[in-house]
């Protein structure tokens, strides 16, 4: 995380603000440079110089892959907004692969979870929002489209459920995703006081600060289906936290001045302001 939280908008990584940002978090030099020789032999980034001259150059393959799921934290601030309501369709994918599939069946079922799922029966999972586009690159790539269904329904059931509200609750687990926003919030709250502070804060202090949010919010986003706020209680400490973190990430964009930064400074600044631009008009 503290690699990939550090990439600069050309796909490169200063080592002297990776070890100087890790040993600020209490980590060894030892175990960014093991690291480090980790992620090139696992042809994910390219090595240039030797110590904290050096340079990390993430390939073409990897800097896709690591790009932070923008479409998902944009959705998440269009729902705190007010701007994504819910139009009471549920979302339903199907699968059947065979036994000899096995690896891209479990990969499938992951996905889908990943992407908001929650399992109704044996390979049959339910999302509350438009999912389809992304479960069909998913199966498309694991070779499992051909046992993909796809379909939509306003009438669903769960046993004696049916109320879309209780059907949430049961389907997801609420509490344990509300626990993690709850430490986002006693994350971000002291972080948010120290960008916001007349004093100054040094670059490493100021990178720090970035990959403890970008850390916690993904902690926090991961296992979160992104339930439309007409399915969640209220007040939902989801978006309470996403409150706190778009007055981080814009805090630490005032900040930035003319070095280059992570793009994971812009990405997020850009994308909060977007949602707050949005909900003012």
């Amino acid at each position: 995380m503290l690699v990939h939280a550090l990439i600069r908008a050309d796909g490169s990584v200063g080592a002297d603000e990776l070890y100087t940002v890790a040993n600020t978090l209490g980590m060894s030099d030892q175990q960014v440079r093991l690291c480090v020789k980790r992620l090139v032999a696992e042809g994910r980034f390219t090595h240039e110089g030797r110590g904290r001259k050096a340079e990390l150059h993430a390939t073409a393959d990897t800097a896709r892959a690591l790009a932070p799921n923008a479409d998902f934290v944009r959705h998440a601030f269009r729902q705190d907004a007010g701007l994504a309501p819910w139009d009471g369709v549920w979302h339903v994918a199907a699968f059947a692969v065979p036994e000899s599939a096995r690896t891209a069946r479990d990969a499938l079922r992951e996905t889908l979870v990943h992407l908001g799922g929650a399992p109704l029966q044996g390979g049959l999972y339910v999302c509350a929002n438009a999912w389809e586009p992304y479960v069909e690159e998913a199966a498309g790539r694991l070779g499992a489209r051909d046992g993909l269904t796809l379909l939509t329904t306003t009438d669903l059931r769960r046993g004696d459920a049916r109320e879309p509200v209780e059907l949430a609750r049961r389907l997801w687990c609420l509490e344990e995703i509300a626990d993690r926003y709850h430490r986002l919030s006693r994350i971000a709250r002291p972080r948010l006081a120290r960008l916001t502070d007349p004093a100054g804060l040094s670059p490493a202090a100021l990178l720090t600060i970035a990959v403890e949010l970008a850390a916690e919010l993904t902690r926090a986003m991961e296992p979160d289906p992104l339930l439309p706020p007409q399915l969640l209680p209220r007040p939902w400490p989801g978006a309470q936290a996403r409150d706190l973190i778009a007055r981080c990430w814009a805090a630490l964009h005032e900040r930035e001045g003319d070095e280059p930064r992570p793009a994971l400074f812009r990405l997020y600044a850009d994308i909060t302001r977007e949602a707050a631009d949005r909900a003012t008009r």
